[in-house]
């Protein structure tokens, strides 16, 4: 095997074990609900939220006011995302 073979085995080696960590289920989908409000308040943005800062950012705590949101002044596809978010 070459130098810079075993180097690169090393490196991929040594970063798979950084990589890993462990997240207990509620707090992976807690961060699934966020990255999904805040894909949702950017793809409704126009629709619901025209009158908040476009770079406002989305909390943990603000997913049930985005969802809120969705359901009052969304059409029938942001009200499908919305009840996604509120399971």
């Amino acid at each position: 095997m070459s130098i810079v073979r075993k180097y690169l085995a090393g490196i991929g080696r040594r970063g798979g074990l950084k990589s890993r960590r462990t997240l207990d289920p509620n707090a992976a989908r807690n961060m699934v609900r966020v990255r999904e409000a805040r894909r949702a308040f950017r793809r409704f943005y126009a629709d619901c939220f025209w009158s908040y800062r476009p770079d406002l950012i989305i909390a943990r705590d603000d997913v049930a006011w985005v969802a809120e949101q969705l359901m009052k002044h969304g059409t029938r596809e942001a009200w499908i995302v919305a009840a996604r978010l509120c399971r």
